[in-house]
């Protein structure tokens, strides 16, 4: 695959989510991934069914308590830009392949490593998954509806937002820096920092007085109705995101509402209105005039959206369907 990346090589030592979803970021783009799995390891989705797996260059099997295969992994860190890792704190220094050897070996790789708690403090040794990270940063008690219980939002702001697209910038970051100055670094990415970091502006809000600490009482978070989600008559469900009073205005007239912005009415009646109708109507109504307006679609049902298709946002290869690459890069 060729791309802006192309010309970067990769080590990737087989983990799960995070660690392995930088790499399929960076080997969409054009970077060469040399993956590594352990020997015996059995990894929880099928190889043929894993999306993140996409884009490998190679794919090894090595048992990394043989010396041979240690040397080996040696070796490829020895010719390559960057490796990752997604080991507990210590343990690929108990496997020889720490970063201080490795960059006795090449001065200039970035040695990225993506743990949960990070590579210090009092929990860095201790399990871990994305509903613990986004519970201590605070960002879990702001997702669901007030009086009712924090609700996690799958593994998006954890593993993923904070932890694989954040070493991915991490990687990237380190490699510019490496070669401006011929000396490489360690990434200490830690999804709780990352999960910590996703809510810059939900801090900014708090600070500013416009955040009540406290879920489904917000701007963004449900607490207001013209951001908020609505059933149809035939069960299905509708988002609005009409925050700014120009586009409330344009929902306002289409809907014929009777409410204005922050009138206490205006909730029921957005309810009312929004049963009447299944949502194909309010599809066809809304859909593509400036009142933020979108169906909430199924993952089975997201691929065939008029837009994502036009785009190709979600295509299928190998009889997956799958997210495209993004971003997009076209050359000037």
């Amino acid at each position: 695959m060729t791309g802006v990346l192309a010309g970067i090589r990769i080590v990737e030592l087989a983990a799960l989510a995070p660690a392995p979803f930088a790499a399929m970021m960076l080997a969409d783009h054009g970077a060469e991934v040399i993956r590594i799995e352990r020997a015996g390891w059995t990894p929880p989705i099928p190889p043929d069914k894993d999306i993140l797996r996409r884009g490998r260059a190679e794919v090894l099997t090595l048992d990394l308590k043989s010396p041979d295969d240690v040397a080996r992994v040696r070796e490829l860190a020895a010719n390559a830009d960057g490796l990752i890792e997604g080991f507990r704190p210590g343990v690929m220094e108990r496997l020889g392949l720490g970063p201080e050897p490795l960059h006795a070996d090449n001065p200039r790789l970035v040695y990225g490593r993506m743990t949960g708690w990070g590579q210090e403090g009092p929990l860095a040794h201790t399990a871990g998954h994305d509903i613990n990270y986004i519970a201590v940063t605070g960002n879990l008690h702001t997702y669901g509806r007030a009086g009712e219980a924090p609700t996690p939002p799958v593994n998006a702001v954890g593993d993923f937002g904070g932890g694989g697209m954040l070493l991915a910038f991490g990687m990237l970051a380190g490699i510019l820096s490496a070669r401006a100055t011929g000396r490489g670094s360690v990434i200490d990415c830690a999804m709780v920092d990352g999960a910590a970091l996703l809510a810059a502006q939900t801090w900014s809000l708090l600070a500013a007085g416009m955040w009540r600490d406290e879920r489904g009482a917000n701007l963004l978070d449900g607490g207001m109705p013209f951001y908020d989600s609505y059933q149809c008559a035939d069960g299905e469900w509708v988002a609005i995101g009409a925050l700014e009073p120009h586009f409330f205005a344009v929902l306002a007239n289409k809907l014929g509402l009777r409410s204005g912005q922050f009138d206490p009415a205006l909730r029921d009646e957005l309810t009312a209105t929004f049963r009447r109708h299944p949502r194909q109507h309010w599809s066809a109504l809304l859909e593509g005039c400036d009142v933020c307006f979108a169906s909430i679609l199924s993952l089975a049902d997201a691929p065939s959206h008029p837009h994502l298709a036009s785009r190709g946002t979600l295509t299928e290869q190998g009889g997956l369907t799958q997210p495209a690459p993004a971003p997009r890069f076209k050359e000037v």
